[in-house]
């Protein structure tokens, strides 16, 4: 069991690194995405629009859609999955808890991704992470 968490435990590593990689690019994309609407409704409307309402819609944007903190939390939670798992006593009631936290930070990156490929990086987590509830599920 301890070497099917351990690849479990990678497998959300990886998943994990592929969100924080790939989160910095949405903002971006939507900025790309606002400019050209933006653009396209004023030449259809004969409507101005500031550059410095671009920049704020981006801004607030940016701020609905960051998970660095969830991404913290995340790794902190497995970090003490790790330190649970080494100890000689009797973890599984904390384990459990550490899941139930570890979907909850998930949960909360998928609702805020706004974005169709985190949004698979997402699932895998959930799967991985669901892998793992249930091999804890076994664990005293």
């Amino acid at each position: 069991m301890a070497d099917d968490l351990a690849a479990n435990c990678r497998e959300v590593a990886e998943h994990l690194a592929a969100v924080e990689a790939q989160a910095p690019g949405v903002v971006e994309s939507y900025r790309g995405r606002l400019a050209e609407r933006v653009g396209r409704l004023m030449a259809e409307q004969g409507v101005s629009v500031g550059p410095g309402d671009i920049v704020r819609e981006v801004a607030l944007f940016a701020e609905r859609t960051d998970i660095a903190e969830e991404v913290v939390r995340l790794k902190s939670h497995f970090a003490q999955f790790a330190t649970f798992m080494a100890m000689q006593e009797s973890t599984g009631r904390k384990l459990e808890f550490l899941i139930q936290e570890m979907n909850r930070e998930t949960n909360t990156i998928g609702s805020k991704a706004n974005d169709a490929s985190l949004a698979q990086y997402v699932v895998g987590l959930k799967a991985t992470i669901e892998k793992i509830r249930e091999i804890v599920q076994n664990v005293e």
